[in-house]
């Protein structure tokens, strides 16, 4: 027997065409390790946006019941040619209740649970997920576990993987995000020294609301100075941005630098010794990264993703980090939203821009019944 219920697609075509739509989809009973969860909620985060809207332009799309058809901007849209006329599902993540499984014993035991999963196309009345990828939520919500594991093991993710690497600080960037208040609160959990860079001073005032020790704005005129002392206090020579373009990872790299080569006793030519980090988890900005020769030659840039770190760090380090979200659901990893939105809700054109502009602390939960 199948279950017939609605369901978000988006696809693109060769000529830019994009349309995103809710329409009747049927899910076949599950096998093996599979459940069927009747979702309840889902975040809409920039990694969901990425698939859904990409950089479409929105504004000047048609909107209709249930359905937005957008032009995808170049070189956009022939950057995506992998994807072309192929009409994919969307949501990464949720929660919602099981109500069918295949017969192996993991999957059986989730029967009737309310469970947070990663279905990778949770804007749906139902969800195929693999019962290996399922948080049993016991008395928390569907509406408190839908965020239960991007956010949550990401932040997270970014602790382990500063401990991996013998580091006692990190910086980080769009700090005022549910993410970076995630982070926050772990790094103080665990003597984690965090410099929070935002973009707004009522979100410096929030953090420091919660008890962060370094906040810095970057659209104060000192913030290079701001940054310089945040750095210089906490040795933080390591962190994690998720704008991606234009030159934030620049000022970054700039001020650790300026501050390892205040401490030189020699001049040299290349600039200091000092080993400076940098990890791109994001693209709020989906513009050129812009660097410049402004930090000598002990700099690394690289990107940073959930799941290759979760392989990387083996399954009982995934398994740690997953007890520890769920214990922690409602007051570490908290997530807070805007506004809730159906799956045709999802789709209008004042829901759809307010969202797609990934405004700090303005998340949108799906709520698909």
């Amino acid at each position: 027997m199948t279950t017939t219920g609605k369901q978000i697609f988006t696809t693109l075509e060769a000529d830019g065409t994009l349309t995103v739509e809710v329409a009747e989809s049927t899910f076949p009973d599950p096998t093996g390790n599979q459940v069927l969860v009747k979702m309840e909620a889902a975040p809409i985060n920039p990694s969901d946006l990425a698939l859904l809207f990409g950089p479409a332009d929105l504004k000047n799309a048609t909107y209709s019941p249930g359905k937005v058809v957008a032009k995808m901007p170049e070189p956009f849209a022939s950057g995506a040619k992998g994807r072309h006329g192929q009409r994919l599902p969307v949501g990464n993540e949720g929660a919602g209740t099981v109500i069918a499984a295949g017969d192996s014993p993991a999957a059986q035991a989730l029967v009737g649970q309310r469970v947070a999963c990663v279905p990778g196309h949770a804007y749906s009345e139902y969800a195929i997920a693999d019962a290996m990828m399922c948080l049993p939520l016991g008395d928390i919500s569907a509406r408190d576990g839908a965020s239960a594991f991007v956010n949550p093991m990401t932040s997270l993710g970014f602790v382990e993987n500063a401990k991996m690497e013998g580091q006692k600080a990190i910086v980080h960037s769009a700090a005022a995000s549910n993410l970076g208040q995630m982070l926050l609160r772990i790094c103080q959990e665990d003597g984690i020294e965090l410099v929070n860079i935002v973009r707004k001073a009522e979100q410096a005032e929030l953090l420091r609301g919660m008890g962060a020790k370094y906040v810095v704005n970057s659209s104060d005129p000192d913030f290079m100075k701001q940054l310089r002392e945040a750095i210089d206090a906490t040795d933080a020579f390591y962190g994690f941005d998720p704008i991606g373009g234009g030159t934030m990872v620049d000022s970054v790299f700039k001020a650790m630098e300026q501050v390892a080569v205040s401490k030189m006793k020699d001049y040299n030519r290349y600039g200091s010794n000092q080993q400076k980090k940098m990890y791109i988890y994001g693209r709020l900005d989906l513009g050129p990264t812009i660097l410049t020769p402004a930090y000598g030659f002990g700099w690394t840039l690289a990107g940073w993703l959930l799941t290759p770190f979760l392989a990387n760090a083996g399954m009982e380090t995934m398994q740690r980090m997953r007890q520890r979200v769920l214990d922690n659901l409602t007051t570490t990893f908290a997530s807070h939203y805007k506004a809730e939105v159906s799956l045709e809700g999802m789709l209008e054109k004042d829901a759809a821009i307010d969202y797609a502009a990934m405004n700090t602390g303005e998340k949108y939960l799906v709520v698909p019944a």
